[in-house]
This record gives C-alpha cells, sequence and structure tokens, in this order.
C-alpha cells in the first residue's frame, strides 16, 4: 500500500527536489523556461532557501517517502500586482502521472493562494501541446486568456505556451 503525502518543502528537502527538477528539465524541457545546462552545476542549498521566501510556497507529493512531484506557488510583490500569484516549476515523475498526484498538488497551491489576504488571482503558462495539463488546470477553473506564440525555443523549435488565469 502507497502512502501519499503532500507537505511543504523543507530547507532539508534541496538534494531531492534538484534530483526531481532535473529529470523534468531533461524529459520535458519545453515545459520549463529554464534549463537543465542552468540548473545542473546550481547547489541544492539554493533551493533550500528558495522554500524559506516568505511570498512562496514549495510543495512536493511523496509516496512512501519519495519525492514524486513537484509545484510552486509564488506571490507578486509589488505594491500594483500583490493581488496575484502564479504557479511555477509544477511536475510529476512519468512513474506518477494520471494517479491524481498533480491534482493534489494543484488543489494544495490554489488552497493556499486563497488563504492570502489580497490574492485575487493564480497565474500560470502552459505548452500550449500539453493537453492533460491543461485539462488538469481547467478542472480547477482556470481559463485560457492568451497564447505567448514561441514562448520558448529549444534546438531551434519555437514552443508556444497558454496563458491561464483562475480568479478567485
Amino acid at each position: 500500500m502507497t502512502l501519499l503525502e503532500i507537505r511543504l518543502l523543507r530547507q532539508d528537502d534541496g538534494e531531492m527536489y534538484k534530483e526531481i527538477r532535473l529529470e523534468g528539465l531533461k524529459k520535458n524541457p519545453e515545459a520549463f523556461g529554464s534549463s537543465y545546462e542552468e540548473e545542473a552545476s546550481r547547489p541544492p542549498e539554493v533551493y533550500g532557501e528558495r522554500f524559506m521566501a516568505v511570498n512562496s510556497f514549495h510543495y512536493g507529493a511523496f509516496e512512501n517517502g519519495k519525492l514524486i512531484g513537484v509545484v510552486s506557488l509564488v506571490r507578486d510583490t509589488g505594491l500594483k500586482m500583490k493581488h496575484r500569484s502564479n504557479i511555477y516549476a509544477m511536475y510529476v515523475t512519468e512513474s506518477a502521472r494520471k494517479n491524481g498526484v498533480g491534482k493534489s498538488l494543484v488543489s494544495k497551491a490554489v488552497e493556499r493562494a486563497r488563504s492570502w489576504d489580497g490574492v485575487e488571482q493564480i497565474h500560470l503558462s502552459v505548452m500550449s501541446e500539453n493537453t492533460p495539463a491543461k485539462k488538469l488546470y481547467a478542472s480547477f477553473g482556470f481559463e485560457v486568456y492568451g497564447k505567448e506564440r514561441h514562448a520558448l525555443k529549444i534546438d531551434g523549435k519555437y514552443y508556444d505556451e497558454d496563458l491561464m488565469a483562475l480568479y478567485l
């Protein structure tokens, strides 16, 4: 029997986070603005420090103690933008997909955003061709409000991103 736990990532989770982050960047480079090359040399402590920031929450999905999924929720801090938050770095390992892990992670992020005083909306971007991810976000009420053509360029190929928002 597997035990799924969704919890905030702690400073000492940096090494596990780096592993899953690099896996995502290698297997699905089109899903992230960062690249494997940029992140591979980054010390795990950098991630641990990010987990301590006051304007962000980083959740991990653990199955029997192994990190199998992650999502980050970051609140904008500018005076004119602090009513917004953003979902970044969403990734679930291939073996854990279609088991509700992604849904559990997004649910935690949305729940946290709703609890933030003054946050009225959550934004994210998703590769236009990533139908399963777009369906997941739509199931929470996210709507596509725009498309960024050629948002990423990897090995000479362009990838478009759909811009989505959930108005709380």
